[in-house]
């Protein structure tokens, strides 16, 4: 769904990553400089007075439904954590060509970061096919390491079988549903950064707002706002936590029951196919 008027200030925006990047840290989904955050806008942008350097670059994939748009995107190596103090020291403004397969990168001239995020190429592979299917002007990309779904990722029990993997995690708070309908997508290990990567996680963002990368961590997307990406990253982990603990307990919880979950999605009016 398009943003419609008033739209956000870049400046808005600019504030919308650093709290997002503070919440990611809040929970423990990043350490070091894991993680980034990137989003696309639709509408006419004017980044030079933030980030008047600019220099030409190729895009990692094409992104033919792109041209001219703007992608605010997190450098290589900063802290999420640090987003909200040092916004044009770690964001970077790509402005698509044409050709959709080159772009102007702008940056501060205190830019602290030498490329942009090693998951640039997932990041605005996800932003075109997303663009292209729905026409949102308005798109956010949140890539974070929650541990204890990454932990879950390495069992080949939940990292096997995805409905499976969501229904045990959705099981444990009556809002998870509601907030998470199509469940939460998981994907084997790949090389990070990879070509491959990148398409899967197109693919499985298709049906899903959330999927986890095994061994790795997860990418969000959402065409609200950089909070309802995290938010959706923070619900799938408590649900994780709640599984991990259950596993520590011996596997004493019950959580909600099928014919209980499935009360609350026909109560709601849940489109779902989980129950």
């Amino acid at each position: 769904m398009p943003v419609t008027a008033p739209l956000p200030s870049l400046e808005e925006i600019i504030d919308s990553i650093g709290v997002g990047g503070n919440r990611l840290a809040a929970i423990e989904a990043t350490e070091g400089g894991a993680g980034n955050i990137s989003v696309c806008l639709g509408w006419p942008v004017e980044v030079r007075r933030q980030f008047p350097m600019a220099e030409e670059i190729e895009l990692p994939v094409p992104a033919p439904n792109l041209p001219g748009h703007t992608v605010l995107v997190t450098g290589s190596g900063r802290r999420l954590r640090d987003l909200d103090r040092l916004p044009l020291e770690s964001i970077g403004a790509v402005v698509v060509h044409d050709d959709g397969r080159h772009g102007t990168l702008y940056t501060a001239n205190v830019r602290q970061f030498e490329v942009l995020t090693s998951e640039w190429n997932s990041h605005l592979a996800v932003h075109d096919d997303t663009v292209a299917r729905t026409g949102t002007n308005f798109h956010a990309v949140v890539h974070a390491q929650p541990p204890n779904l990454v932990y879950l990722s390495h069992v080949p029990a939940y990292r096997e079988d995805e409905e499976r993997f969501s229904r045990r995690l959705i099981r444990w708070q009556p809002e998870t549903i509601v907030q998470l309908p199509a469940g939460i997508g998981i994907l084997p290990f790949m090389l990070p950064s990879s070509d491959q990567l990148s398409a899967a996680t197109v693919e499985s963002l298709r049906e899903h707002r959330i999927t986890v990368w095994s061994k790795h961590g997860v990418m969000a997307r959402s065409d609200i706002s950089v909070t309802r990406a995290v938010d959706r990253i923070e619900y799938a982990e408590a649900g994780a936590r709640y599984e991990y603990m259950d596993l520590m307990a011996g596997s004493q919880g019950e959580g909600l029951t099928d014919a209980e979950s499935a009360e609350m999605v026909a109560a709601f009016g849940i489109k779902t196919k989980l129950f």
